[in-house]
This record gives C-alpha cells, sequence and structure tokens, in this order.
C-alpha cells in the first residue's frame, strides 16, 4: 500500500513543475497528464506509478527541459519507483 503522505509529496512536486513558466509548455502538461495518471481510480497503484513514470521518463529525455525540470523529474522517477 502506499504511503498518503509521499503520494501527496509526489503531487506537490508535480504541481510545482506544471506550473514553472521557466518548463516548455509539453513538459508542464506532460506533468500534468502523469499527476492524472496517478489519479487514475480504477487503475492498481503500481498501474499508475508505472504510467507516470513513463510519463516523466519521456520528459526527462527531451531537450528542450531546463536543468532544474530534469532535476525535478529525475526526484519524482525515483519516488514514484519505490511506491508498489
Amino acid at each position: 500500500m502506499v504511503d498518503n503522505t509521499k503520494l501527496k509529496q509526489i503531487m506537490d512536486v508535480l504541481d510545482q513543475l506544471a506550473e514553472d513558466t521557466s518548463v516548455p509548455r509539453n513538459i508542464r502538461r506532460g506533468a500534468t497528464d502523469a499527476k492524472g495518471r496517478l489519479l487514475h481510480p480504477t487503475d492498481a497503484m503500481d498501474v499508475r506509478a508505472a504510467s507516470a513514470i513513463s510519463i516523466l521518463d519521456e520528459l526527462a529525455n527531451d531537450p528542450n527541459i531546463p536543468l532544474h525540470g530534469r532535476t525535478q523529474i529525475w526526484n519524482i522517477i525515483s519516488q514514484l519507483e519505490t511506491v508498489k
């Protein structure tokens, strides 16, 4: 079972990324999409985490993302990998 505190922290960081105007629009949209996948109520938590990781992994490889945005995404991915 996932710790609600950890999930809330992940959601907060995704919100920060989605609202960061120094990050390209497609990255902000991807952060919102990843958050939506995590909130999808009908899927198992590990499936939701894997879907979000997949979205975030694509974003991290975008050549236009600033370094601080990439670091945030890597941190989120690391936290999501511990969620089961």
